[in-house]
């Protein structure tokens, strides 16, 4: 069973940077690809990146291409999502998950959830 945690939220200024960590553990991360999505307050949750963990393939949702960057430490079972120029569109709860398809976008194919950790953005 893996479990994840998420880390690294806060409040920003419009314009700032935030680094979001995932933290895996208890299971064989290392096998499948980690995603994050994100859910606004009233709205649906949504894929924003995805990283194949076992290589460096990536795929991001338009709305954070060239803004967010998805990475992770293999030897630390850890994810990260470096987020760039931030806006308050941006503000959501951000989740980590982990799923055994490649770069699925598809929030029905994640079977591993973090908690979720804050992130608002003032204008």
């Amino acid at each position: 069973q893996v479990q994840l945690v998420e880390s690294g939220g806060g409040l920003v200024q419009a314009g700032g940077s935030l680094r979001l960590s995932c933290a895996a553990s208890g299971g064989t991360f290392s096998s499948n690809s980690m995603g994050w999505f994100r859910q606004a307050p009233g709205k649906e949750r949504e894929f924003v990146a995805a990283l194949h963990w076992r290589g460096s393939s990536t795929h991001y949702a338009d709305s954070v291409k060239d803004r967010f960057t998805i990475s992770r430490d293999n030897a630390n079972n850890t994810g990260y999502l470096q987020m760039n120029s931030l806006k308050p569109e941006d503000t959501a709860v951000y989740y980590c998950a982990a799923s055994p398809h490649l770069l699925t976008p598809v929030i029905g194919l994640y079977n591993y959830w973090g908690q979720g950790t804050q992130v608002t953005v003032s204008s």
